[in-house]
């Protein structure tokens, strides 16, 4: 393979492009920190070399397709590429749209569309994408993959739709399963219908999961009971994908899991029982409407981090010592620390609980200046002034706290040797994805987790649930069982 490349590939990069470059389509599952992005950025540029494209389009989650445009293919595309690239806005200014235009202008360069994966789910979106698709030979790319793992969604029909008259289609994602084995049908569609080898997403289901008919409401359903035959699917993946763990190719330091139990408050514990009650004959009545199941959930892990939204919209606090075992890890902590939890509330009772934190002399210990935070409410501008602060060493700020819906994808926060799980969601992309943050190529220290966790709460079920997602995803991608809390 004939090509100068921009920054050196490690060995397992350079084994991914081996395998994929030439090929019409290709899955890199790569997990978080191995440099995937590098690899497809290597790839476009090899097909641009060899005339075979003059255009690529990048499909990437809101929180991570700037990143594409401001530091990762800057970093790694070859300097002599040449290169027109623009970064879609819905809401584009005369300045923006001539910028865009800029695409359709005939000339030798790589012509570079990067967009939004939310922006296919509008009629703009999806059209300008067809245009772009229509003027030039290109490679189209999805980022995070599993953002079209939903069959019926919209943006993953119209994903689908588009693929189909490209003729290169790379997916990235380090976590190709993150609920179910199902996740990857639509991702292997969009590189081509027939890979999996089935006409429908129903006939790809009982395939490898077990059904089982259960009475749901006073209704007759089909439900999942188990997984069946991952071992033919792992088998049937390996033609077109790449697998990589960070353990099997990087000397990175270890990650170390720790649990530390938060006791409920009496008040905690009488809102719980009262909530868990109401819950309980919820599921036991004639009818059962999975919102409302879920909402309940949610007011009991409310209730466990130490407040409850009321059905007007009103958030209430509940006294809870959670807050205070969160400052005392931080007390025993050295270095850059990264705070994630899972409500907005949340985020602002931390930022405000370390900023005027004072000592007993009434000296504040940290202040305003050591914290930045990273979440929906957060501007564009400032998420990545928050993101160099952070990585700073020099700098005062030594706390990053956001949540992984916002912040966990695509940044880089390797300054941090500690991350705290103030709270956790269900989703397993979104944990691996804000674990492997701090835990990528950068990382010279071993990375410690530390979940705060109430025994016997629904803190504890979500963990399970992790687990048990990371087990079934483990055996579908042919890997070892991994330790986990």
């Amino acid at each position: 393979m004939h090509y100068k490349f921009k920054t050196k590939p490690f060995a397992h990069q350079l084994k991914a492009l081996e395998m994929s470059w030439d090929k019409k389509v290709f899955a890199y599952f790569m997990e978080m920190g191995t440099g995937k992005s590098k690899v497809l950025i290597d790839n476009m540029s090899i097909l641009y070399d060899k005339g075979l494209i003059n255009g690529a389009l990048i499909i990437a989650p809101k929180g991570v397709y700037k990143n594409w445009f401001d530091s990762e293919i800057p970093t790694h595309m070859a300097n002599h590429i040449e290169k027109t690239m623009v970064l879609w806005e819905s809401s584009a200014g005369k300045s923006k749209e001539k910028e865009l235009d800029t695409l359709f202008k005939s000339s030798y360069d790589l012509h570079i569309l990067i967009m939004n994966v939310e922006a296919l789910s509008t009629k703009k979106g999806k059209q300008f994408a067809e245009k772009f698709l229509s003027c030039h030979k290109t490679l189209m790319a999805i980022d995070e993959s599993t953002t079209i793992k939903n069959p019926g969604a919209i943006r993953t029909k119209t994903i689908i739709d588009l693929g189909q008259n490209v003729k290169y289609k790379r997916i990235l994602t380090g976590s190709p399963v993150t609920k179910s084995p199902l996740d990857l049908y639509t991702q292997c569609k969009f590189l081509n219908e027939h890979l999996l080898g089935f006409s429908s997403y129903l006939t790809f289901q009982n395939r490898y999961a077990n059904m089982v008919r259960k009475n749901f409401g006073g209704r007759q359903v089909w439900i999942i009971q188990s997984y069946q035959r991952l071992d033919e699917l792992s088998e049937i993946l390996k033609p077109f994908s790449y697998r990589v763990l960070k353990e099997d190719c990087l000397d990175l330091p270890d990650k170390v899991y720790i649990k530390r139990e938060v006791e409920l408050t009496k008040e905690q514990e009488q809102h719980y029982a009262t909530m868990k009650a109401t819950a309980m004959a919820l599921l036991k009545g004639d009818i059962v409407r999975a919102p409302h199941a879920l909402t309940q959930l949610m007011r009991l892990h409310q209730i466990v981090c130490g407040h409850l939204k009321t059905e007007s919209g009103e958030i209430v606090d509940i006294p809870s010592n959670r807050i205070k075992e969160l400052m005392k890890i931080l007390d025993e902590t050295n270095g850059k620390v990264i705070i994630w939890a899972h409500y907005i509330h949340d985020i602002e009772k931390i930022v405000k609980a370390i900023s005027t934190a004072k000592d007993e002399e009434g000296n504040l210990i940290y202040g305003p200046e050591s914290i930045v935070s990273y979440y929906g409410a957060t501007e564009s501008e400032i998420r990545q002034k928050n993101i160099e602060a952070f990585q700073d060493p020099r700098s005062p700020v030594r706390f990053f706290v956001g949540n992984p819906q916002t912040g966990g994808y695509g940044i880089t926060l390797t300054e941090a040797s500690t991350v705290i799980y103030y709270s956790n969601g269900y989703d397993l992309e979104k944990r691996l994805q804000s674990e492997d943050r701090a835990h990528r190529i950068g990382q010279k220290k071993s990375v410690t987790y530390i979940d705060l966790i109430a025994e016997k709460t629904v803190d504890e079920k979500i963990v399970k649930a992790l687990r048990k997602k990371i087990n079934i995803a483990s055996e579908v991608l042919g890997e070892e069982l991994r330790s986990w809390i």
